[in-house]
């Protein structure tokens, strides 16, 4: 097989390189580990800030977006004891922000590809980026039984922290930053009308969060220890710890239900520099995590692509490397 950048991962900064190269001519396939089932299973961040909502516009990806999403013009800050506040982004950046689901926009991507006929190539194992200090770097990997090569000019590592494409590039390249918090949080989703307003709040029992998805779907998180256990969080103790971290009103406005997704984050702060080496270049999970406070991963990932979707198509019209060569400095400029 051959193309003009192999992109490794079909989660949103992988599909989204793919649907703006396409746009710009240049060819890609993407690989990825998992089904397509399970990739559109995992439940992820959901607030947009205006950049990535202007991404998804630009790259005709947004219908569905402006038809179910919810515009913020901010989000409120309350803590024990004292008065809380609301921060303006609209007001004092003249910029807003959007809830809409990660899980939608991997559908969306999804659907996206399959309109182009694009190449994604789902459970494919044993992914082995090779060549990536050479002019022709390729990639070997194993699909529906068979054993294949994928030719290619560079090549995206869009796998996630987990991934092989950041372990690719030999360790004596990297420089790595890394914070590993005592604490992770435990988060519920659930088919119920969020708070009007996105809304942190400060208390002695720890942190909490509460976000959304859409109008009719919630998502709260609560800080919790690093030997907390699932079994020991039944809804019940989950939606009363929620509500003792809120002020009484908006304990009170909080609607419960059960909770049809219930997990446990551990956070991290992590960040890999250079975000190239050769003709491989990282975007977004496979170069740097930060914890879910606002959906930075997806939006630093979305970042990144556009401005490695930048720099290759301007290779491809013009030959020139300049933007290439930026990349890592503009995108960690950003992270």
């Amino acid at each position: 097989m051959k193309t003009q950048v192999a992109i490794i991962g079909a989660g949103p900064a992988g599909l989204l390189l793919g649907e703006i190269l396409h746009r710009h001519g240049v060819t890609s396939v993407v690989l990825e580990k998992h089904s397509r089932a399970h990739v559109l299973a995992r439940i992820r961040a959901g607030v947009l800030e205006q950049t990535t909502v202007d991404v998804m516009r630009a790259n005709h990806l947004s219908e569905r977006m402006d038809r179910e999403g919810h515009a913020h013009d901010g989000m409120r800050i309350v803590w024990a004891g004292r008065d809380g506040f609301f921060i303006d982004v609209k007001k004092h950046a003249g910029k807003r922000f959007m809830t809409y689901g990660q899980t939608s926009i991997q559908e969306d991507l999804f659907a996206a590809a399959d309109r182009r006929n694009g190449i994604v190539l789902a459970e494919a194992d044993d992914v082995r980026p090779i060549g990536i200090t050479t002019n022709q770097p390729h990639v070997r990997f194993r699909h529906g039984g068979e054993d294949l090569r994928l030719d290619c000019d560079f090549i995206a590592g869009c796998d996630g922290f987990h991934g092989v494409s950041r372990k690719t590039i030999p360790a004596r390249e990297l420089r790595e930053f890394e914070k590993v918090y005592p604490f992770g949080w435990l988060g519920v989703l659930s088919q119920t009308p969020p708070l009007p307003d996105i809304t942190y709040a400060n208390h002695p029992r720890g942190f909490a969060l509460a976000s959304a998805r859409n109008p009719t779907l919630s998502r709260y998180y609560i800080q919790v220890p690093l030997d907390t256990k699932l079994e020991d969080w039944p809804d019940e103790r989950f939606w009363a710890e929620l509500k003792a971290r809120y002020p009484h009103d908006l304990a009170q406005a909080i609607v419960t239900g059960p909770a049809i997704e219930k997990s446990i984050a551990p956070l991290r702060s992590y960040v890999a520099e250079p975000m190239r080496h050769g003709r491989l270049f990282l975007a977004g999970d496979a170069a740097h995590i930060v914890p879910p406070t606002g959906a930075k991963g997806l939006n630093l990932a979305v970042s990144d692509v556009f401005y490695l979707a930048r720099a290759l198509a301007a290779f491809y019209a013009t030959g020139s490397t300049k933007l290439l060569d930026d990349y890592s400095d503009t995108a960690l400029r950003r992270v």
